[in-house]
């Protein structure tokens, strides 16, 4: 319920909204985070995208969110196979976040790096600090993008000392 404080706030807010589109991917910019190649593979082809956005929800069940900008060229595969592995980058896999933004198609992305095929999951990248195998529960559209809602099926922590991060749009490891 909300209080005649809260109520006005929330008018004051809205009266001045001046965060624009470059003011905001600025302050993002300011937001250290772990980088990941998340992968997917199914009926509907194999497909892998770079992401910072991902982050934790709840341990019951475990679950991640990954938020996915649905004009990716990623984005069909990764919606219709329903199944994900988060690839958790270590420290020396920059070149692997790059070509997973880039412009490549997707066959040329996983000639990049050695790929682990395993029954029923997503590919998993070698050397990779952790992976998430995961099945999106649910999809909700915001703006550009779409938040895939990931229940965590298994984690293999593969022992690295060290991972990327993504802050003031650079690459530092960690």
């Amino acid at each position: 319920m909300l209080t005649k404080t809260h109520v006005t706030t929330h008018q004051a807010l809205s009266a001045r909204t001046n965060a624009t589109q470059q003011d905001f991917r600025d302050a993002m910019a300011q937001l250290g985070a772990a980088v990941h190649v998340v992968t997917t593979d199914g009926p509907h082809g194999r497909a892998g995208f770079s992401a910072s956005a991902v982050c934790s929800v709840t341990d019951t069940p475990p679950t991640v969110l990954v938020c996915l900008n649905r004009a990716s060229s990623a984005h069909a595969a990764t919606v219709g196979n329903g199944v994900v592995c988060i690839n958790t980058l270590s420290a020396n896999q920059q070149l692997m976040s790059s070509v997973f933004s880039g412009k490549s198609t997707m066959a040329e992305r996983f000639t990049h790096g050695q790929w682990i095929e395993r029954d029923g999951c997503a590919p998993a990248l070698q050397g990779a600090a952790l992976w998430l195998d995961c099945r999106i529960t649910d999809r909700v559209t915001v703006g550009t993008h779409d938040i895939l809602v990931c229940e965590v099926a298994r984690i293999e922590d593969n022992d690295m000392d060290s991972c990327l991060i993504y802050y003031n749009r650079q690459y530092h490891p960690l």
